[in-house]
């Protein structure tokens, strides 16, 4: 039941995502960071299988950083969805570049040894960033390399919620104030709507005074146990 959403307001953009580790009918934990800071002026939020989710992330991290690294600049942030984006075709299509016999093999060997590496990446993404000249942006990245850039956007079970009600009471003209009471009501409404609901959130904001974390917004903390 994840859940990740973000919006663009009046210079600044605004992600939040729920904290829970989850595999099956187990939680393993509450307090897992979905939105990653790519750069100073950057944030990538991401939803998926955990593996994917973690892998990928990283690799665009450390490409954004190798870039800055080499080249004495850094990327745009629609120069880094561009990024992000291609990077997801070609893994999307490493598979159609291989023989019948070879990619039968290499199925075959990911399924007994469950290997992950010339498959797709099963993640979706949710870019926000900063840049003088372009402002506050977001960007809409889905499993199959989709890339848009949008005004809100969302991911996950919640988005059937989060989406109504940006869709009701968001402005672009909105103050940083106006967006965390709307994040709060997109909190509130997954919540008390999805029958198994994340109970924690966090929400972070870009803006030109950088990238940061907002807020947690904790419903349930995780309890450490004595070993036996």
């Amino acid at each position: 039941m994840e859940c990740v959403f973000g919006l663009v307001g009046n210079g600044f953009a605004i992600v939040a995502a729920d904290t829970s580790a989850v595999h099956s009918i187990l939680v393993h934990k509450n307090n897992e960071d979905k939105i990653m800071l790519l750069d100073s002026h950057k944030l990538i939020a991401a939803s998926g299988e955990p593996g994917d989710r973690v892998q990928f992330t990283e690799y665009v991290q450390k490409n954004v950083s190798l870039y800055q690294f080499r080249n004495g600049i850094p990327l745009t942030t629609a120069a880094a969805a561009n990024f992000t984006r291609g990077e997801l075709a070609t893994a999307l299509r490493k598979l159609g570049e291989l023989g019948l016999l070879d990619a039968l093999l290499l199925k075959t060997q990911c399924s007994v040894f469950g290997c992950h590496a010339s498959n797709p990446y099963s993640v979706n993404i949710l870019m926000a960033g900063y840049d003088k000249e372009a402002g506050a942006s977001l960007y809409y990245i889905d499993y199959i390399a989709t890339l848009h850039k949008v005004d809100k956007g969302a991911f996950g079970y919640g988005s059937y919620f989060s989406l109504s009600t940006m869709d009701r009471h968001f402005r672009s003209d909105m103050s940083v104030e106006e967006a965390i009471e709307l994040v709060d009501k997109c909190i509130v409404e997954i919540r008390s709507r999805l029958v198994i609901a994340p109970p924690n959130f966090v929400i972070k904001i870009v803006d030109k005074d950088g990238a940061r974390t907002h807020a947690w917004r904790q419903s349930v903390q995780d309890v450490t146990t004595a070993s036996v």
